[in-house]
């Protein structure tokens, strides 16, 4: 059986570097010592100090030194080696990646890393609010139905969907970095592309095309920014990248907030095309994903990806690097990179991508790759289920549906829930008209909030007014004259209209309920639907979003501080039990200030559920299978944000127990499933 790490890198004794292999104690082939220096050979940043000065500050504390914690892990991680009666290759590749990662240390590098893939998952944010913000105002530019407006809301969920699937699989097959870059140029080119369409069509198709692209950030974004990180550095560094999310709602809020009531900012070219402010907020909405496609473009691959397909050269420049700009920056650029060997097996998939590039035509290498590359995908997806990841993933699974289903359902419910309330108070102060007789009079003053029932309109006219939320039912018009009239949410029921004329109007057909036309004239009825900034866009849905996306800050820095203290099981399974006792308050609260304040609450302790379930869906799954993992599981997560959010909205103008409960009994289930699940905070990543 040929050796699976034939293709170990050396770099030769010319570099100077020391070698794996050559004994040493951890038996990785790990030199962790720097080359001792002669005592003329003091480097220019240690002159002019003397040793008191470079004495360990906390050596008086009792506070044990990093390099001695470094050496007492690595010692433990030898013996548990030597103690094994097998260790496979994986294992072997990690405890030494681990080493490496511990000597190039945390520093300069992974925060300028951290920067530029928060800002993709601040764009991953942004796509979940930007139809929700928009919809009130392009509803009414497109004169949008109930049922198409259902499915705007719920197209970029799907996209999102399909896109972390096939990203996370592909992130796996050909790079994080690649499959990330590709990802937010598709998601920035359709959002640019959503924000110009005239139509419904082609509005949703390119909404589609945003979120499939978006959907690959979350899985390669976790994957990618995890393999630049040390073990004692994982659950705290992930947990913080976690706060961009949080900045892509309040981002989101304040744009929407401070560009779609601004009707002046948008621009017209004829009848036929319109660019209204919320399209300029659509477009204000890419800028995330364009900040971090740029930021990519000075971003390396992750060396645990290259050194998992035998791509030994690149992984070891991008790993000195990363220990040269981190020494630098703590002013120590005598530090040598001491790695001269690192050992990596050699994947059947490169000799067969290889074999298929040397032969037939382009078109012919690009199928063939194509399908291998689907093959590969598929086969990884399998491999979720096999003996050893089968538990694990099913658990995974229903965690991240049960959490999405509740934080998604709700996410929802509650700005519907407060804009049923503010209907049923606005509809409170209705003004009803019984059985009037109106002839020969001139309507020059809007309409708001009325019904007119039976009532008799002779020779009247009603011209250049605004109808708001006025119903007239069992009522006769004769001989009335309508002229430039803008309408929102006005109706015509059971009412005969009589040689009348409507010119000028947003009065359609859909607007007369079983009414009966007798020699009855539409002429140059209005193009479009009315657009009532002022009116339509209610400033407090925007501070709703705001407030509960800033309410995720204590619970995101909670997390943060105690990931690694409190372990990852334990902070999923004791905030979404706590989540679901927060659901019962909900049953309590009858106002809008109560629905906003628990809404805040919900928010701040399910935050610490996300950050510890996307912390150990890193750490669960070996590199090879990482991202593929991440996506499928985020696919599932997409899928109950779908059903939650359908669900919950249904039952809005009915009744708050079905969504208080069915979110509550989700939330208690995952939380008691998540304290089945293995702890990995003592876990290299494999």
């Amino acid at each position: 059986m040929a050796d699976p790490y034939q293709n170990s890198y050396r770099r030769g004794e010319a570099d100077g570097y020391g070698s794996y292999g050559e004994g040493g104690e951890d038996q990785y082939g790990y030199q962790s010592e720097y080359p001792a220096q002669e005592e003329d050979a003091a480097s220019d940043v240690t002159e002019g100090h003397d040793e008191d000065d470079q004495m360990y500050e906390g050596e008086y504390q009792g506070i044990p030194h990093p390099d001695e914690v470094r050496a007492a892990r690595r010692a433990a991680r030898a013996k548990a080696h030597a103690t094994a009666d097998m260790v496979s290759e994986h294992e072997e590749l990690a405890e030494q990646y681990e080493d490496i990662m511990e000597d190039c240390g945390h520093g300069r590098f992974q925060w300028s890393l951290f920067t530029v893939l928060g800002l993709a998952l601040m764009a991953d944010s942004v796509e979940c609010f930007v139809v929700a913000f928009a919809l009130p105002s392009a509803e009414k530019d497109m004169c949008l139905s109930n049922a198409e407006k259902g499915m705007l809301g719920l197209i970029v969920f799907l996209g999102m969907m399909f896109g972390a699937f096939v990203w996370g699989g592909m992130a796996d097959k050909l790079g994080r970095r690649k499959c990330l870059i590709v990802a937010l140029a598709i998601n920035c080119i359709a959002a640019f592309l959503s924000s110009f369409a005239q139509s419904y069509g082609f509005f949703i198709f390119f909404r589609l095309f945003s979120g499939f692209g978006i959907g690959g950030s979350v899985p390669i974004v976790y994957s990618y920014f995890s393999e630049f990180l040390q073990m004692d550095k994982r659950g705290e560094h992930l947990s913080w990248l976690c706060m961009f999310w949080m900045m892509g709602g309040i981002y989101a809020s304040f744009t929407a907030w401070g560009i779609i009531p601004r009707y002046g900012w948008g621009f017209s070219m004829g009848t036929e095309f319109q660019f209204h402010s919320w399209r300029v907020f659509v477009l204000v909405c890419a800028l995330p994903a364009i900040a971090s496609l740029i930021g990519l473009m000075f971003m390396p691959e992750s060396p645990r990806f290259l050194l998992e397909h035998a791509k030994h050269d690149e992984a070891w420049m991008i790993l000195k690097q990363l220990h040269d700009t981190n020494c630098r920056a703590k002013g120590e650029p005598e530090r040598v990179f001491t790695v001269s060997q690192i050992k990596t097996p050699k994947t059947q998939e490169d000799e067969f991508f290889e074999i298929q590039s040397s032969t037939g035509t382009a078109f012919q290498r690009w199928v063939v790759r194509t399908l291998t590359l689907v093959k590969l995908v598929l086969k990884n997806v399998v491999s979720l289920l096999g003996r050893d990841l089968r538990l694990p993933t099913l658990l995974m699974a229903i965690i991240w549906f049960t959490m999405a289903f509740s934080y998604y359902g709700l996410s929802v419910w509650f700005p519907d829930m407060i804009r049923h309330l503010q209907y049923e108070e606005y509809e409170s102060k209705v003004k009803i008209f019984h059985r009037e007789k109106v002839e020969h009079f001139h309507f020059n003053f809007s309409l708001e909030n009325q019904v007119h029932k039976e009532g008799e309109y002779i020779d009247d006219k009603f011209v250049n007014i605004v109808m708001k939320s006025v119903t007239f039912e069992n009522s006769l018009f004769e001989d009335c004259y309508f002229e430039d009239i803008k309408s929102i949410d006005t109706y015509f029921k059971n009412c005969t209209i009589r040689s009348s004329v409507f010119y000028n109007t947003d009065l359609y057909e859909e607007r007369f309920i079983d009414c009966r036309m007798e020699n009855t004239n539409f002429t140059h009825s209005k193009k479009g639907c009315h657009l009532d900034f002022e009116e339509e866009n209610d400033v407090l849905i925007y501070l709703v979003s705001f407030l509960g996306s800033l309410a995720v800050l204590p619970g995101n820095i909670i997390s943060a501080l105690f990931m690694d203290k409190i372990g990852r099981i334990k902070m999923i399974g004791g905030s979404m039990l706590i989540s679901a006792a927060c659901t019962f308050f909900l049953f309590l609260s009858f106002s809008q200030a109560a629905i906003i304040a628990l809404q805040c609450l919900f928010c701040g302790v399910s935050v610490a559920a996300w950050n510890g379930i996307e912390v150990v869906t890193v750490e669960l799954y070996p590199a090879s299978k990482r991202a593929t993992a991440f996506g499928v599981l985020n696919a599932i997560c997409k899928l109950a944000a779908i059903l939650g959010s359908s669900i919950f909205a249904s039952f809005v103008e009915i009744t708050r127990a079905v969504p208080i409960l069915l979110s509550c009994a989700a939330l208690v289930c995952g939380g008691l499933l998540a304290l089945k699940l293995p702890e990995t905070r003592e876990k290299v990543l494999l």
